[in-house]
This record gives C-alpha cells, sequence and structure tokens, in this order.
C-alpha cells in the first residue's frame, strides 16, 4: 500500500526514537549534528514504513521488519534522488536503532538487519598546494571593502591552514581564548580536547583583525564576529575563500575545509610524524588521518610497525 502523506508517528515508536537518541548522544559522545542526522535519518524511514503498511509504524510492527521491507526502502530513498553514500548512513542509523529496539524488546531482526548498504567510492581530500593557500590567504586580506572583515577573514583561514582547526572550532573560539599562547587548547568532535601549537604568523593574524574590529572584545562574547557583532558564520567564511578562488582561477575544492586538508598534507610533506598529526587534528583513527593526507597503505604500515611494539 502506498500513502502519499506520511503518517503521524505512534507515540511509543516516538517514545522510543527519543530514548535511543538520548543515549546515543549520552553514552557516545555523538555531536549535536551527528543526533540530528540520525534523527532525521529514521523519521525518514518511520514514516517510509507508516506509508508503505498503511499504518503508523509501532515497536510490535516493527519486530516483524524482513529484508524486502529494508530494500523497499532503500529503493525509495534512491528513487528520491539520495546517493549511495547519503543512503549508506541512513541505513546505519536505521540499523543501530533497530538493534538496540531488538535488544531492548527482545525481537528477532536478524533478517532485517542483514540487510547491506550500497558500495559508495569516498572521494578522497583535495588540499591545495603551499603556494594556492598563500596566494588564497593574500587575495581574502584584501578582498573586502571593509578592511577589518577582510582581517577577520584572513585571520580565519590562517588558523585553519596554520593550525588544522575545523571551521566550527575556529569561529567556536570566545574573547576568554585571547591571547593565544604557544599552544591552544581545542574542544572537538565528542567534547575531546587537544592542544595544537600556535604559530607567530597566526598569532598576528588574529592580533591584526582584533586591532582592527570596531567590536570590544569580552570573554564571553564571540573572537570572530560578524558584521553586526554576533558570532561569525560559516557560509560568511566559504563566501569570502569562494570570491578570492574564483579571481585566482582555483578549482571549486578550494574551500575552507580543504585549509585543514592542506596543514595535514604540508606537514607531512615536510616529514611531519602520521600519529603526532592525527593527534593534532583531533581524530580517533589514524585512517582518517590516512584519507586526510593521502597516504597509501605501505606509509600506513610503515607507522604501523615503527609504532607497534612487536613491529
Amino acid at each position: 500500500m502506498t500513502q502519499t502523506t506520511p503518517l503521524a508517528l505512534a507515540p511509543a515508536t516516538a517514545d522510543a526514537l527519543g530514548r535511543w537518541l538520548d543515549l546515543e548522544s549520552a553514552t557516545r559522545d555523538r555531536s549535536l549534528h551527528t543526533i540530528n542526522a540520525y534523527r532525521a535519518d529514521l523519521l525518514a524511514f518511520l514514516s517510509f514504513m507508516g506509508g508503505h503498511e498503511g499504518h503508523a509504524a509501532t515497536p510490535k510492527s516493527l519486530a516483524k521488519l524482513r529484508q524486502g521491507d529494508m530494500r523497499a526502502f532503500a529503493a525509495s530513498e534512491r528513487a528520491r534522488g539520495l546517493g549511495a553514500r547519503s543512503l549508506a548512513r541512513r541505513q546505519s542509523a536505521v540499523r543501530s536503532f533497530l538493534r538496540w529496539l531488538s535488544d531492548r524488546e527482545g525481537y528477532d531482526l536478524s533478517a532485517a538487519l542483514s540487510t547491506r548498504s550500497p558500495k559508495y567510492s569516498r572521494s578522497l581530500p583535495r588540499p591545495l598546494s603551499p603556494e594556492q593557500a598563500q596566494d588564497a590567504l593574500d587575495m581574502v586580506a584584501t578582498g573586502h571593502q571593509v578592511p577589518w572583515v577582510a582581517a577577520r577573514d584572513a585571520a580565519v583561514m590562517t588558523l585553519l591552514w596554520g593550525c588544522g582547526l575545523r571551521i566550527s572550532e575556529a569561529l567556536g573560539l570566545d574573547g576568554r581564548d585571547w591571547p593565544f599562547r604557544d599552544n591552544l587548547t581545542i574542544t572537538g568532535k565528542g567534547g575531546k580536547q587537544r592542544r595544537v601549537p600556535m604559530l607567530p604568523v597566526t598569532r598576528d593574524a588574529v592580533a591584526e583583525y582584533l586591532r582592527q574590529c570596531p567590536w570590544r572584545l569580552a570573554p564571553d562574547q564571540p573572537l570572530f564576529r560578524g558584521m553586526r557583532g554576533g558570532r561569525l558564520s560559516p557560509d560568511q567564511v566559504s563566501g569570502a575563500l569562494r570570491r578570492a578562488r574564483a579571481s585566482l582561477g582555483l578549482p571549486e575544492t578550494a574551500t575552507p575545509h580543504a585549509l585543514r586538508h592542506s596543514f595535514a598534507t604540508h606537514l607531512l610533506s615536510a616529514g611531519g610524524d602520521l600519529r603526532t598529526i592525527q593527534e593534532l587534528l583531533g581524530h580517533a583513527s589514524l585512517s582518517t588521518t590516512q584519507v586526510y593526507t593521502g597516504v597509501d597503505d605501505a606509509h600506513l604500515m610503515a607507522v604501523y610497525r615503527a609504532a607497534h611494539p612487536r613491529g
């Protein structure tokens, strides 16, 4: 049975979903962004199942799920234009919820849980060369008609390239974080803290922005401010780099996040140790750092053998 209007979520299902999301947030240190993505994934699945079965999905009806139901959901999502990577993430969230529900209620959902996610090619990041990164920073530093805004954008991007920060980490800094010392303590994903070295050129770029900024620096206020004094948004930083890359003829992959990739790649090219770069980036897995830096498996195994006590 097909239904075009989504059915309301059954109270028992809504309660179960809320409990699972709370558990993911509390015990697995999921970020708010991840929790919101999980919620959207499960709501899409439960809405589909409501239309598929002709009634709102309940924990008892979910206990009867089979591979055919999961395949029908995947086919529906693909027909809506969802890509393989997004579909794989969505199915992973659904399986995690169903696994938790089966353990909690004593259901046998092994058939539904055995459904495989689609394969997809993980796109590798494309860092900028040192010359491209420097040209982009120079262009940004003069690319806005308001001088303090240009200095601000250049300071943010210098943090991304010079310290390997995520853009959310840079824009999450407050007045109390200034002045920067030789090291900066960053709170990253899952509330995990790490210390990153502070280069003099990065500290100088932020100092120049603060010298020109019309807003008073306060401990409980954002370090990087928008035109109206609020916290600077990632879109504004992306826009500045987008204008710079258009002027320089850089590829569309030249984004603020590419500067973080560049930080890792340039450190490795200069002889940096992969494990140290992992710590500076705040990656939980060395394989993630491998992807960031484009390290091949041979290099990764060499690092492993050097670090392993029985290598």
